[in-house]
This record gives C-alpha cells, sequence and structure tokens, in this order.
C-alpha cells in the first residue's frame, strides 16, 4: 500500500529510460485495459439495473437451453467465466496503477501552460504600450507622408493625361507626313492605330480627352476618306522630271488603264511604305513582278484585247501598251529608290545588274522596243550615270587586280586542247577581255550615243591601265626575256590588241564610230586629217590602244630577238674563226658534212626556235623567227663571209653548212626558207659560179657597170638582192682564179 503522503508526489524516475516501441505497447496495452474496464463497468450497471437472477436465466437459456446434453458445457463455461474474471481483476489493477501518473503528468502540463501564458500577457502588455507610443510618435509623418502620395497620384494622373495627348498629336503628325508625300497606305495605318486608342480610352472618365480624342479621328477620316474618294493614290502614274530625257509618249489607252488599276493598287501596297515585300535592297521582286504580269497577260491580250482593237481600226498594240503602262511603275519605283542607293556600292550594283537582267528579258523574251521609255533612260540621269561609271571602274579595277595576282593568271586553261590554244592566251589576258565583253553588253543598250561614247572611254582607260600593269611584270621578268612568264606576257598582249582590232569592224563600234565623229566635228577636237580618216573607216576607236599595244609586243619581241641573237652570236665565235682558205675542194672529199664548228650555232638556234615555238603563239612566233632571220641573215653575210677569203673547198662548205643545215632549220615554219636568207643564199651563188662564169660575169661588171646589162647578167644568176658593188666584192674574196699572168 501508498502512504497518503505519497499519492501526492510524482513518481520517481527509472533508472533507465523506456524504448519508442516498449512505450508505444505500454500505451497500447493501457487503451486495451481501460476498453475491457469500460466493458465490465457497463456489464456490472446493467446487472445493477436488472435482476441478476434473470440475467443468469438468459445466459444459461441462451447456451444450454432446453437440451439437457448441453449440460456437458458447463465445465467449460465455468473455466471460460473463470479466465474472463482473472482477466478483468488483472485489468483493474493495471487502470488503477496507471491512473495517478496521468493525473500527475496533466496537471505538471497545466502549470507549465500557465506560466507561459503569463509571460505572453506580459510581453504583450509591453508591445502594445511600445506600439502606441510609435503611432503617437508617427502621425505627424503620416500626415505628411498621405500629403505627399496624393500630390504624386494628382501628378501622374496630369502626366499620364499628357502622354495620351502626346501620343495623339504623334499619331496625327504621322499622317499628315504621310499624306505630304502622298503614303495614303500609312497614313490609313496610323489612322486605323489612331481608331484603336480611342476605344481603349472609352472606359475613362476623362471627357474631354475623349472628345479631343473622337474629334481628332473624325478630322482625319474625313480628309483620307476624301483623298481615296477622288482615287489620288489610284491616278495614273506621274510624270517624271525632265532630267530623264524620256521620249515623248501618249497617254495609254483607257482600256488598258482600266486593265491595269488593279496592278497599280497591288504595286502600290507591295512596294511602297513599310511593306515587308518593299525592301530596297530587293529591286528583283518588282521587276520580276512586273514580268511574271506581262506573261501573264500575253494570251490574254493577243486575243481577246488586240482583235477588238483592230475591228475599231485602232493602231494601238495592246500587250506593248499593257507593258508600256507597267513600265511606268517601274520607272517611278527606280527614281524614287536610286538616289537612297548612291552611295552604297554593293547595293547600288545590285541595282544595275538587277536592272539590266529586266531590260534584256523585256526586250528579248517580250519584245519591248527600244524607243519606249525603260529602266536605261533612269540609269542615263546624270548624277546615276557618274555614280554607275564610277562603281563600274572600281569592281574592273578590283577584278584586274585579283586575276593578275591568281596563281593561274599566266597559265592558259586550254592548254592541254591544242586546236584551242592556238592564241595561248593566259588566263588574265581572257578574263580582262571578258571583263570588257561584259561592260559593252551592259552599256550597249543605253539609249543616247554620248552615254556609250563615255562607257568606251572607260573600256578604254581599262585597256590603257591593263597594258601598264602588264608593262610593269613585263620589266620585271626582262632578264628572263625567254621564261615562261615573259612569253605570257607577250601572248596577251597581242590576244588584246588582236581581239580590239576584231572589235574595230563590229557594227556595234562603227556605230560609235560615226557618233564620235559628230561629236568631234561640233567640239573641233581632231584635225582635218584625222576626221578625214575616222569618215573614210581608215582608222577605229581603238587605234590609240592597238598602236600602244603594237609597240609593247614590237619592243618585247625585240628584245627576244636580241637575246637569243646574242647567244647565236657566241656560239658563232668558232664558225666565224674557220680556216675558208685552206679547206680540201668537194672532189677531196668523199661525202660533204657539217662544220664542226657551226655545230654550237646551229644547236643554239635549234633550241631556242623549239622553246619560243612552244610558249609564243603562230603569229607572234613567226615575226619572232622571221625578226631573227632577218638580223642572222645580215650578221652571217657581213661578219663571216664578207670578213674572210674563200677557195673553192671553203666555197662549198659553206654552201653545204648553210642550205643543207642552216635552211632546214626553219623549212617547218614555211615552204622556202631561203628566200628569208637572201644574202647568204646569193653571197653563196657568187662564191661556187665555176671558173668561167666567174670570170665573164666579172667582165660584164666592169665593161657595164650601173648599165642594164649588169642587172641583166646578174638576175641571170639568181641575184636579185645584192648591189652590182657587192657582188664585185665577193667575187674579189674568191681566191681560186686562174693565173693569167696579170
Amino acid at each position: 500500500m501508498l502512504l497518503a503522503s505519497e499519492i501526492g508526489e510524482p513518481p520517481a524516475a527509472p533508472c533507465c529510460t523506456e524504448s519508442g516501441d516498449e512505450r508505444k505497447n505500454i500505451e497500447e496495452k493501457g487503451n486495451i485495459n481501460t476498453a475491457a474496464l469500460v466493458g465490465s463497468e457497463q456489464v456490472i450497471e446493467s446487472t445493477d439495473n436488472g435482476d441478476l437472477s434473470s440475467y443468469v436465466s438468459a445466459f444459461i437459456e441462451k447456451e444450454v437451453g432446453n437440451d439437457l446434453k448441453s449440460l456437458k458445457k458447463l465445465d467449460k463455461l465455468i473455466e471460460q467465466m473463470t479466465e474472463s474474471k482473472m482477466q478483468l481483476e488483472e485489468q483493474v489493477l493495471t487502470i488503477s496503477s496507471e491512473i495517478p501518473k496521468r493525473i500527475q503528468s496533466a496537471l505538471k502540463n497545466a502549470e507549465e501552460s500557465k506560466q507561459s501564458l503569463n509571460r505572453l500577457l506580459e510581453q504583450e502588455t509591453h508591445l502594445f504600450t511600445s506600439i502606441n507610443s510609435h503611432l503617437l510618435t508617427a502621425q505627424p509623418w503620416m500626415d505628411d507622408l498621405g500629403t505627399m502620395i496624393n500630390q504624386i497620384e494628382e501628378i501622374e494622373r496630369h502626366l499620364a493625361y499628357l502622354k495620351w495627348i502626346s501620343q495623339i498629336e504623334e499619331l496625327s503628325d504621322n499622317i499628315q507626313q504621310y499624306l505630304m508625300t502622298n503614303n495614303v497606305p500609312e497614313a490609313a495605318s496610323t489612322l486605323v492605330s489612331m481608331a484603336e486608342l480611342d476605344i481603349r480610352l472609352q472606359e475613362s472618365s476623362c471627357t474631354h480627352l475623349l472628345g479631343f480624342m473622337r474629334a481628332t479621328v473624325q478630322f482625319w477620316h474625313k480628309i483620307l476618306k476624301d483623298k481615296l474618294t477622288r482615287d489620288e493614290l489610284l491616278t495614273e502614274p506621274k510624270q517624271l522630271p525632265g532630267k530623264y530625257s524620256l521620249p515623248a509618249s501618249s497617254s495609254v489607252i483607257l482600256p488598258i488603264q482600266i486593265m491595269l488599276t488593279p496592278l497599280q493598287k497591288r504595286f502600290q501596297y507591295h512596294f511602297r511604305g513599310n511593306r515587308q515585300t518593299n525592301v530596297i535592297s530587293k529591286p528583283e521582286w518588282y521587276l520580276a513582278q512586273v514580268l511574271m504580269w506581262i506573261a501573264n497577260h500575253t494570251q490574254f491580250l493577243d486575243e481577246k484585247i488586240q482583235p477588238v482593237l483592230d475591228k475599231v481600226g485602232s493602231s494601238v498594240n495592246a500587250r506593248l501598251e499593257f507593258s508600256r503602262g507597267l513600265m511606268m511603275l517601274v520607272l517611278e519605283k527606280l527614281a524614287t529608290d536610286i538616289p537612297c542607293l548612291l552611295y552604297d556600292d554593293n547595293l547600288f550594283c545590285h541595282l544595275v545588274d538587277e536592272v539590266l537582267l529586266f531590260e534584256r528579258e523585256l526586250h528579248s523574251v517580250h519584245g519591248y522596243p527600244t524607243t519606249f521609255a525603260s529602266c536605261m533612260h533612269i540609269l542615263s540621269e546624270e548624277t546615276c550615270f557618274q555614280r554607275w561609271l564610277t562603281v563600274e571602274r572600281k569592281f574592273a579595277l578590283q577584278k584586274m587586280d585579283s586575276m593578275l595576282s591568281s596563281e593561274a593568271a599566266w597559265i592558259s586553261q586550254y592548254k592541254d586542247i591544242t586546236d584551242v590554244d592556238e592564241m595561248k592566251v593566259p588566263d588574265c589576258a581572257e578574263t580582262f577581255m571578258t571583263l570588257l565583253l561584259v561592260i559593252t553588253d551592259r552599256y550597249k543598250n543605253l539609249p543616247t550615243a554620248s552615254r556609250k561614247l563615255q562607257f568606251l572611254e572607260l573600256q578604254k582607260d581599262l585597256v590603257d591601265d591593263f597594258r601598264i600593269r602588264l608593262t610593269q611584270v613585263m620589266k620585271e621578268e626582262t632578264r628572263a626575256s625567254l621564261g615562261f612568264r615573259y612569253c605570257a606576257i607577250l601572248n596577251a598582249v597581242n590576244y588584246i590588241s588582236t581581239v580590239l582590232a576584231d572589235w574595230a569592224d563590229n557594227v556595234f563600234f562603227l556605230q560609235l564610230q560615226q557618233a564620235a565623229l559628230e561629236v568631234f566635228a561640233e567640239n573641233n577636237t581632231l584635225s582635218k586629217l584625222q576626221l578625214g580618216q575616222l569618215a573614210s573607216m581608215e582608222s577605229s576607236v581603238f587605234d590609240d590602244m592597238i598602236n600602244l599595244l603594237e609597240r609593247l609586243k614590237h619592243d618585247m619581241l625585240t628584245r627576244q630577238v636580241d637575246h637569243v641573237f646574242r647567244e647565236v652570236k657566241d656560239a658563232a665565235k668558232l664558225y666565224k674563226k674557220e680556216r675558208w682558205l685552206s679547206l680540201p675542194s668537194q672532189s677531196e672529199q668523199a661525202v660533204m658534212s657539217l662544220s664542226s664548228s657551226a655545230c654550237p650555232l646551229l644547236l643554239t638556234l635549234r633550241d631556242r626556235l623549239l622553246q619560243l615555238e612552244q610558249q609564243l603563239c603562230f603569229s607572234l612566233f613567226k615575226i619572232f623567227w622571221q625578226m631573227l632571220v632577218e638580223k642572222l641573215d645580215i650578221y652571217i653575210y657581213q661578219e663571216i663571209i664578207l670578213a674572210n677569203h674563200f677557195n673553192e673547198g671553203g666555197a662549198a662548205q659553206l654552201h653545204f653548212d648553210m642550205t643543207r643545215n642552216l635552211f632546214p632549220l626553219f623549212s617547218h615554219y614555211c615552204k622556202r626558207p631561203e628566200n628569208y636568207f637572201k644574202h647568204i643564199k646569193e653571197a653563196c651563188i657568187v662564191l661556187n659560179l665555176n671558173i668561167g662564169s666567174a670570170l665573164l660575169l666579172k667582165d660584164v661588171l666592169q665593161s657595164a657597170y650601173g648599165q642594164p646589162p649588169a642587172t641583166a647578167a646578174l638576175n641571170e644568176i639568181g641575184i636579185y638582192k645584192l648591189a652590182q658593188q657587192d657582188v664585185e666584192i665577193l667575187l674579189n674574196l674568191r681566191t681560186n682564179w686562174p693565173n693569167t699572168g696579170k
């Protein structure tokens, strides 16, 4: 038993703490015991309230009933009841021991809660006092701040009001500017934006602002409505300024105007204002659109409209009239865009390229006459034309720089094709002439001869510039005048000169020559002789350039000939020292053979001829070997033949070396090479005359000096080049004269 004093004290803490699982099991058992206790209490309460005997009788009646055999179950029932009684007693004992502990714990928690609540109440009292004190202190500030906030809100409302007014005025100014530039679509778009603002302001209480907005929208709406009603947007294209020098033409006939109206609308809509299709860097968009319209309407115009016009006796071509109407839209667009592109070389060049392609297709495919107004009239305007010339010159010079600095600049692209590579043209020269040809194609459709002549002067300047560049490169290669690059430069000069000479006979350049003649005659810039030559077609527009190129070609060929001739002279030193007086006669030799001293001379000559034949084109090589032969003929005649005396064997050996070895070197280039060595050939004839003929010729020359018989005698033996004095000198060089006693 516990003492009364111990009941009020809390139980002592156990020596060790229980684990979480054990505590949980204990709590579950307590709950079960509590339930059992409550159940027993209910049974007891029910038995107290009723008759115990009635309860027992009912229980026995339920378990045993009227069956006497069921009495055997009484033992089991007594055991079950005994066990239930013992369990109930244990539960009552367990519950009676745990209830005081719970009561003590609840009392302790209540005490702690009371203390915590007291502390919170004290803090709340202190905080309430502090807040009241702070509110009293801050109240004046709050009053001032509230006043300032009210002022700021008022200012913000005023500022927002002014912003709305400013936005309305800005839109109004934009509409006015668009109307001043006749850009009605953009003005209408801006009016739509203003109307959207009006809708947004409907919920505002600013009645004056709403009234101002509505009045402004109605004002511009009326103006735009009147403008569109008068159809000012879709009127016939305006007259372009006189600076474009458009040919005079009548207005497009009314039926075609009606057909063009929807197309004009579409053109204005897509290629005016801020539409995405109106891109200044894409002129091909509206040019292609116009070409497509012309192509799409061609069949309809030819099959439906043209018969009607023919029926009423009209001479108008419906298709050309339709094209002319669309062309005016293009001309207006170009006149507007070109001033914006003048100082952007790439965009301007792109515009010119697209316009030229457009013009080519318009004339070649759709048969648009050159007498009608075209894009070339716009490009011929002075400012635009000068810019075009400048851009053409700039890009041409850049192309020349790139072609000359290329690794393949001096290599012919047809070097492996013999039939094609007759001219042996280096790539840079062919590219340059292609560039000139492209420039010609670009300006040949210009409407006036004066503009074409300005482009012709540009071409001549480019040719001269290219010639100067070739000269500079040639001077760097002077020490290797037989080298590949030097020969390539020479081929380039010859090719350009040849092509320019061919162009001079072209009808287009002949027409330009006639135009130049008229201009020079008006300005008195040429002499009468020069004007006469131009008029009689004795000269051409490229004569100055051709003469300069021919002079350069001649200088380069002369340098090559001199180089080879020096080598030949060095190789001929031994041949000059040959003992022509002491050589055996032909009868003393079994077989005539080439002089050993002539071998270096002929080998050098053969090697150089083969080298230059491969590197020079046919026409240049022909000039080269003919110039070389001329110098070689004079050299051998003067330095070898006239500088020595010859016996019969020496004369025969000289004749054999020349006719059987030197002359055949050139037989591949001509049928009768001996005709190019006239001095040598005739000298050999004189030196190899038999004694009788030589004596007779000598007597004839002495007796008929300067008379026709002497010339006839020389011609009879095949002497046409040498003079009588030369023949007498050659006769005196012979040492095989008979001893006549004189």
